[in-house]
């Protein structure tokens, strides 16, 4: 029984500790958008540090794993807050439908085709040099 609280409280402690470092990051990521002279959200300069210290090795992925992976598997629950601010605005959206649909079904192939081309140039080049991929 004691071995089954200490491995619980290993297990919670190690949540913890990944959420201080995301969270962490995140207020970094917040203290330098307020610093820029120019309006650039906060998240995107978080997951340009996150990934900055992810590739320099500062922060090694099983340090985050675990509260990555429940962020990613409750993704969904994040946008509601997002979707019910958009009914706010239905009527002012429904003169904007056209537009917005002939936007998404042009943009999302094209995404999709420049992300897949981008990803199979980076492996070439990484075949090249030699380097094998996780």
């Amino acid at each position: 029984n004691d071995v089954h609280k200490k491995i619980e409280g290993d297990f919670l402690m190690n949540i913890v500790m990944e959420l201080a470092l995301i969270f962490g990051v995140c207020l970094v990521g917040v203290i330098v958008a307020s610093i820029m002279p120019f309006a650039v959200p906060y998240s995107v300069i978080s997951l340009l540090i996150l990934m900055t210290l992810l590739y320099q090795k500062a922060i090694k992925p099983y340090q985050i794993e675990k509260a990555s992976r429940f962020f990613i598997e409750n993704m969904g629950i994040f946008f509601v807050p997002a979707v019910v601010g958009t009914m706010e605005y239905v009527e002012t959206l429904k003169n904007y439908l056209l537009p917005f649909l002939v936007i998404t079904l042009v943009t999302t192939p094209l995404i999709y085709f420049v992300t897949g081309w981008t990803v199979q140039l980076m492996l070439r080049h990484r075949e090249k040099k030699g380097v094998r991929h996780a």
